[in-house]
């Protein structure tokens, strides 16, 4: 038996938040990224890097300058950077894109920081549906609200 499979796709612009509503009244549906994938407003016409990341909570002063990724902040679900030449005979267009295995039951929170240009971003998102035992769902609801009150 296979579990479903969500998609979830935007445009962000630069400083950029898009919330994507997940939450459930028990917490018995989990969710784990399988897909994430960016791709240029304008294709080719211009030059810029982008770095747009999947957080477990909103994010307040998202920087529109010096894009910083930080793997040891457990609130950081996926990051992807994208960077883009005008002429991409020279330079072709660069993705790198990191995520783990982590299953959570809470809104996600999709950032982009554009660290050079000043171009939009388009980016898509799948994620498999896991159906939550209830002492499984109280373990991801209780890890949730435990990685947000720590600093």
């Amino acid at each position: 038996m296979s579990n479903r499979i969500l998609s979830y796709r935007g445009l962000l612009a630069e400083a950029g938040q898009d919330t994507i509503l997940l939450t459930t009244k028990k917490g018995e549906v989990g969710y784990k990224i399988i897909k994430f994938q960016l791709f240029p407003y304008k294709p080719g016409w211009a030059e810029f890097e982008s770095l747009v990341q999947i957080w477990k909570e909103e994010q307040t002063g998202i920087p529109t300058t010096e894009a910083k990724s930080d793997f040891n902040n457990n609130r950081l679900l996926a990051a992807s950077l994208f960077s883009a030449t005008a002429t991409t005979a020279n330079s072709p267009n660069s993705i790198t894109t990191i995520f783990g295995n982590e299953i959570f039951n809470q809104d996600i929170f999709v950032t982009h920081t554009q660290q050079s240009g000043a171009e939009s971003i388009n980016y898509y998102i799948e994620l498999e549906i896991i159906k939550l035992t209830e002492d499984q769902a109280m373990v991801a609801t209780l890890k949730d609200i435990r990685n947000n009150s720590t600093d």
